[in-house]
């Protein structure tokens, strides 16, 4: 029987919302019973789906595992996906509750849609669908995670633990977008992240403006020097050594890149800008997937309520995420930082920078075997080739995966940039959900092959 037709999308769309439902938010420490219910769900439903499924403890929140090992002879897949979502704050923001399902325009709303309880879930319906016709094609193993969202801090010590149990030939993931709405895509590199936060500290109290501006040490003024040293004009990041050991693109990934349906003007125009600032000398697709960069997340200090308070704030601080390329190094590259923000910061400050999490870039080889099997799964889905392109994004577990398993990782994303993962009013295609469940189910069929 055909997939497509054999595909129940109403059936798929009440399981994916009832699992939207639950607000996982890993961040949050008062929601760590709907973290445990939300991975009873998903144990719940592979269990019925005859796997062998447990909730796994780890040091902070549970893994789901499950197994399916009946295809004798067999690649064996691991499915990775992870149930945690981003806060939901700010929350006067969303059109509709970030936690009640919403269907707009054939997308539905809901924190988590796209990143990634959308996209995991295809995945288990898309088993669902071939075992609607038989025995699974291949051996599939699912592992989802609740931390992916702080950095996956417990992961890395459980993938050591159960290395064994997780033996695989092939890792699959899909947590990412699509190069277009019509067009499939196979993104064969991840940019990795050194994240840190810096503290920059004035005088020990609180000052009045008025009895000691002109004199005192301003921490907001100087974290905003600061901020301003850390790029030169042309966009370049000015931390000594940042740049050393950075791969270059070939000239193959230049072209193919360039002959991808892109336009700058309709790209600013689909995030509301007149300009897309950054390195001088790149695309943007250059800059977005293949270049490393510096920016601020968020920054703090001083009197924020209603009203006016006229003071000299003791102390100020930002966030600051650096999305790094192949040939750079996490640890290095926050060790290079934390050195050179205080050598900037102006006189009468001091300037702190802590290390909160990091994560190594990732590059697949485009001749891999397994590209070639999802190229195949798409081309049945969408009616034509894939595109293969890189991702600005991070997924700090993917290179942990490489080391600990010693199995190549093949992204195949779901999602689109417009779903607006991360920020209010996120977003998933009812379309694209239902075409990443035929497209993992097509993915193991040609797997098989």
């Amino acid at each position: 029987m055909d997939l497509k037709a054999q595909l129940d999308t109403a059936a798929a769309d009440r399981e994916l919302f009832d699992l939207l439902r639950i607000p996982s938010v890993s961040s949050d420490s008062t929601r760590k019973a709907d973290m445990a219910r939300t991975a009873e769900f998903l144990r719940a439903k592979l269990d019925s789906l005859g796997f062998t499924a447990r909730v796994e403890a780890t040091p902070g929140h549970p893994v789901v595992y499950a197994e399916r090992l009946q295809a004798s002879g067999q690649p064996t897949v691991l499915i990775y996906g992870h149930y945690d979502v981003q806060p939901e704050a700010p929350l006067e923001e969303w059109v509709t509750p970030p936690f009640e399902p919403t269907v707009r325009d054939g997308r539905v709303y809901a924190r988590g849609a796209t990143d990634d309880k959308g996209q995991a879930y295809a995945h288990v319906k898309g088993v669902e669908l071939l075992l609607a016709q038989g025995e699974l094609p291949v051996n599939v193993k699912f592992l989802l995670e609740g931390e992916e969202e702080i950095g996956s801090p417990s992961l890395e010590g459980y993938l050591r633990e159960k290395a064994e149990q997780l033996k695989c030939d092939v890792i699959v993931i899909s947590d990412g977008s699509r190069f277009a709405p019509d067009v499939p895509t196979v993104t064969y590199g991840l940019r990795g992240i050194a994240y840190v936060e810096v503290h920059v500290q004035g005088a020990n109290r609180d000052l009045h403006s008025g009895a000691y501006g002109g004199a005192a040490p301003n921490p907001i003024n100087a974290l905003a020097t600061i901020i301003a040293r850390l790029k030169d004009d042309q966009g370049r990041i000015t931390i000594p050594g940042f740049y050393d050991g950075v791969q270059e693109l070939t000239e193959q990934e230049r072209q193919m890149w360039a002959a991808l349906p892109h336009s700058d003007q309709e790209f600013a125009e689909s995030i509301g800008v007149s300009a897309l600032p950054g390195e001088a000398g790149y695309s943007t697709l250059e800059r977005l997937w293949a270049r490393p960069t510096l920016d601020v997340n968020g920054i703090w200090g001083g009197f924020q309520g209603e009203g006016s308070k006229t003071v000299i704030a003791a102390k100020a601080g930002a966030k600051i995420s650096m999305r790094l390329v192949p040939g750079q190094d996490p640890a290095r590259i926050t060790r290079l930082i934390q050195e050179y923000i205080p050598q900037i910061a102006p006189e009468g400050v001091t300037a702190e920078v802590i290390d909160l999490h990091g994560g190594q870039p990732v590059a697949m080889d485009l001749d891999s075997p397994y590209i070639a099997a999802a190229d195949r799964a798409l081309q049945k889905v969408f009616g034509k080739p894939a595109a293969f392109a890189r991702t600005g994004g991070s997924i700090p577990i993917v290179a942990a995966f490489r080391e600990i398993l010693d199995a190549p990782v093949l992204l195949v994303d779901m999602g689109l940039n417009e779903d607006a993962p991360h920020s209010p009013n996120e977003s998933f295609a009812l379309e694209d959900y239902h075409r990443g469940i035929l497209t993992s189910a097509y993915l193991l069929q040609e797997l098989a092959k």
